[in-house]
């Protein structure tokens, strides 16, 4: 597997290897010590998620506020523009974002440590989208941003993207209270 680091802090890229023959292709989506070794993720995951999403759908950007989740993202159909934003305020990179293009073709995976904000865009007809959780989800815990707040200057592939109320109406970065 290929490790490659991002624009955040300890967020990085894992492009797992992919044995392919006349049959199909297998890889490995997660193995613990390996993880651990070689792209820095000491975290036990505790949840596993899975959403579908058409095209034009944009989820995020959401967090977890006290109880935050690092997230291992990758998808099974389709592409994704996947965000993470950093909102530790002790990192160099706070308030700083960074994408990755997340496909069944590339078998990439985002690993977004606790105490980011996540958001998705999906580019193709559906997005199959599967993450692995650091913690549980708590509804009443969970945080919003405005997903094109213009301090954050994130370059959406989309100005018109489809979202939900809460999306919707998510407060500005600038409105939180970290």
């Amino acid at each position: 597997m290929e490790i490659f680091k991002t624009k955040l802090n300890d967020c990085v890229v894992i492009k797992p290897d992919l044995y392919k023959d006349t049959r199909g292709f297998f890889y490995e989506t997660f193995h613990s010590s390996r993880y651990d070794k070689d792209a820095g993720i000491k975290y036990e995951f505790v949840q596993d998620n899975f959403s579908r999403s058409s095209k034009n759908v944009l989820r995020g950007l959401h967090y977890q506020k006290n109880k935050p989740q690092g997230k291992l993202v990758r998808v099974v159909k389709g592409e994704i523009f996947d965000v993470a934003v950093d909102l530790r305020k002790n990192s160099s990179t706070f308030g700083k974002w960074d994408f990755q293009l997340l496909s069944e073709d590339n078998k990439k995976q985002f690993w977004i440590p606790p105490g980011f904000a996540h958001g998705f865009y999906v580019q193709s007809d559906i997005a199959d989208v599967e993450y692995k959780c650091t913690d549980y989800y708590d509804s009443s815990d969970e945080g919003s941003i405005l997903w094109s707040d213009p301090s954050l200057k994130i370059s959406w592939p989309t100005k018109n993207p489809i979202l939900s109320d809460k999306d919707l109406n998510a407060p500005l970065y600038s409105q939180l209270d970290l």
